[in-house]
């Protein structure tokens, strides 16, 4: 078959578009950014749009021409300034359905979640289930599948969280107050998506993919601490109280662009708990969901995951630190800016020229701490402050080189910062 795969390079996406390739089927993928995907998966057929786009039949019909079937594996967790949870789950699933109506493809498997309800509290739960009612008043084959916390090799989301709460030194943290939590295996969504499309179990149906056992939030992360090789620690319950401060200011990053797991979505979530009913996906013959700690046994467990987990920690410290740097820098040399001329015009430099050198780099300094802390501008901001390090070492050893031997380090102290935007440069991708 020729299929489309909505979301091809997301966690879930991902692992269906190895499965159906494996399987043998012709994958067409979809994403709003395949750069990477494509040196990924160079087998499937990429075309890049941005579902939230999507929001007419008309503009679905010549992506899905050609195919036998449908994937939707993309999902948006929370509004953002690129993301929009009703156009992209709800509004543009919708439209893809019924072009797939119209033109006679049939076949359709929709990728939820459990807890996909419409008095669900979060817009990400109430869109899934609008669009799963949608899909399920057409006259299609369709199957929905309903996923529990999904556990994959790819660190994202959820998934990068769990790591990073299992490598905290010392203590191991988790919200107070969590519902239960029931898990699968991404390799068993894959599979029950590869089951659906051929046929192998009966359509027009939605079925729950979950192991049986449900856990707490702390079992989970014990699991995972335990898996990592890390040695065991008193767990320790973050009253919600004190969670809301920190999901408020995640929520207020996410309008820059940084997709937390920690924003209130997830927080509702995890409250709520992520429970299903495995049963219906057993009695037509699914594959049993892998539990918790089998599917850790299936997932890599070496320096390199010790290493995300750690750095995942760090990573906002080192982006808010470089920004907090680089701001109050140019704050000072706004503040002082006479005694920062002065130290060029004592070595020589004339009045003009001190001025606007300084001015400039108070510009750099501002403009660079801002830019870091916006999502989309990391990379280049990081680069920026590499290169601005370089070239004020470069003419300050011109201008003033007797600032080297200066016993407060006023050159020395740029290179750790400069070292630390080297790492987040190295942070930067997200998936």
């Amino acid at each position: 078959m020729r299929i489309l795969v909505l979301g091809g390079y997301g966690l879930i996406g991902s692992a269906v578009l190895a499965r159906l390739v494996e399987a043998g089927h012709a994958v067409v993928a979809l994403g709003r950014d395949t750069r990477t995907a494509r040196r990924r998966f160079p087998e499937a057929t990429w075309i890049e749009r941005d579902i939230a786009t999507l929001c007419e039949a008309a503009a679905w019909h010549p992506l899905i021409a050609g195919c036998d079937a449908v994937v939707n594996c993309a999902g948006v967790l929370q509004d953002g300034p690129r993301d929009d949870v009703r156009a992209v789950q709800d509004t543009a699933m919708r439209a893809l359905f019924r072009a797939c109506a119209e033109a006679g493809l049939r076949r359709v498997v929709q990728v939820s979640a459990v807890g996909a309800t419409p008095d669900a509290r979060t817009a990400f739960m109430r869109t899934k289930a609008a669009a799963d009612a949608a899909l399920g008043r057409l006259d299609l084959d369709w199957i929905i599948l309903r996923p529990g916390l999904v556990l994959a090799p790819t660190a994202y989301g959820g998934t990068a969280l769990l790591r990073a709460l299992a490598s905290t030194p010392l203590i191991l943290p988790v919200v107070g107050g969590a519902g239960p939590i029931q898990t699968v295996h991404v390799g068993d969504v894959a599979e029950a998506v590869r089951l659906g499309l051929e046929g192998r179990v009966p359509v027009r149906a939605a079925y729950d993919l979950v192991e049986d056992e449900a856990h707490g939030l702390s079992d989970v992360a014990a699991a995972f601490r335990a898996w990592l090789g890390h040695e065991p620690a008193p767990i320790v319950a973050v009253p919600r109280l004190l969670v809301r401060p920190v999901v408020a200011i995640c929520d207020g990053l996410g309008r820059l662009g940084w997709c937390s797991p920690l924003r209130s979505t997830a927080l509702v979530q995890v409250t709520d708990g992520v429970t299903g009913d495995p049963s219906p996906w057993r009695r037509v013959g699914g594959p049993d969901p892998t539990g918790l700690r089998a599917s850790l046994r299936r997932l890599p467990s070496t320096v390199q995951e010790r290493w995300f987990g750690r750095l995942w920690l760090l990573k906002p410290a080192i982006v808010g630190g470089l920004a907090l740097f680089w701001l109050v820098s140019g704050l000072v040399g706004l503040l002082r800016f006479d005694a920062a001329a002065a130290v060029l015009t004592e070595r020589g430099v004339g009045v003009a020229t001190a001025q606007a050198a300084v001015a400039g780099g108070i510009v750099l300094d501002l403009v660079l701490g801002a830019a870091i802390m916006v999502r989309r501008l990391m990379p280049l901001a990081a680069l920026a402050m590499i290169g601005g390090t370089l070239a004020y070492l470069a003419a300050g050893t011109v201008l003033a080189p007797d600032l080297w031997a200066d016993p407060l380090g006023t050159y020395v102290k740029t290179l750790p910062a400069a070292l630390l935007a080297l790492v987040a440069l190295a942070l930067a991708a997200e998936r």
